[in-house]
């Protein structure tokens, strides 16, 4: 079965822009051509590939499609460039808050470093950001996912390493023992996706206190539990200057928690994606010096 590029196209810029009217106003075309697009890209398919809610939906029958016409937007990009035309190839990748808040950074540069490329990121816990290749909303992710999804290649880049602490004050306010009150101690989350610090209270047989406390942010997260907001779990790079400093102490009773982390990407030829691989494989190797362990990252 064949499928015409301009309906894929379509379909992109509806996922993309969530309305009709808004893709056609990227496509330059009338919101009636937009929706005769989808039509016949629906005949074709026989099936419906998009919910016409507010914002528009591709359904699951749409998402190979979807991942399709990303493929076939990023070959003809890269081909485009390599006829010297003034092109750029967008990819689009899914990474995590503290990933991209330490270790990722230098990837930045190197994609900075080729100016037919363009940089769009998704940032998702990678516990969950499987299900973007899954949809074709991204051609590669940071995941803890270590299968691959359907027609994509994995490769491991190493762990994360997170550690239960708080601000010597807060310790002393909650101390219970040689312990800590661990179902009364106030707790700070990432989002709702977070649950690291979970990890942490079953391993003492305790459940989530009173007050929990959300901060979405890695590097106000960090100023979070350095304020005494709570205690949370802290990554090894911003917690060794803390301990130095005297404003942080790791959890009395508690462990690392060690995060493995995956690389997917589609099995596609392309050399802008496999250029990014290498960049993200070079920048990994200090991950690869941890130990793997079990755990969700947020």
């Amino acid at each position: 079965m064949r499928f015409d590029p301009s309906q894929l196209e379509t379909l992109l810029a509806i996922s993309e822009e969530g309305t009709f009217d808004a893709a056609a106003r990227r496509l330059h075309l009338t919101p009636s051509a937009v929706s005769q697009r989808v039509r016949a890209l629906e005949q074709a398919a026989g099936q419906v590939l998009v919910r016409r809610t507010a914002p528009a939906v591709v359904t699951p029958a749409g998402e190979p499609l979807l991942r399709l016409g990303r493929q076939l937007r990023l070959l003809a990009a890269e081909a485009a460039v390599s006829l010297g035309e003034p092109e750029v190839a967008e990819l689009a990748v899914a990474v995590n808050a503290d990933t991209l808040a330490t270790w990722f950074r230098p990837v930045l540069d190197a994609v900075a470093s080729r100016p037919g490329t363009a940089l769009r990121l998704h940032v998702e816990d990678q516990a969950y950001s499987h299900d973007l290749l899954r949809r074709g909303d991204v051609l590669a992710a940071v995941t803890s996912e270590p299968r691959p999804v359907q027609g994509c290649v994995v490769e491991p880049l190493g762990c994360l390493r997170y550690n239960p602490a708080a601000a010597p004050g807060f310790v002393e306010a909650h101390r219970r023992g040689r312990g800590l009150a661990w179902d009364r101690a106030p707790m700070v989350v990432f989002n709702e996706k977070d649950h690291l610090q979970d990890e942490v209270l079953a391993a003492h047989g305790a459940t989530r206190p009173p007050v929990v406390h959300r901060v979405p942010s890695t590097a106000d997260f960090h100023e979070a539990v350095r304020r005494g907001l709570g205690w949370g779990m802290i990554l090894d790079a911003q917690l060794g200057p803390d301990l130095a400093a005297g404003a942080l102490v790791r959890l009395p009773g508690s462990r690392p928690v060690d995060v493995p982390l995956h690389w997917q990407r589609w099995r596609l030829d392309s050399p802008v994606l496999a250029a990014l691989t290498a960049d993200v494989r070079r920048e990994a190797r200090a991950l690869r010096r941890m130990r793997p362990a079990v755990g969700a990252v947020r």
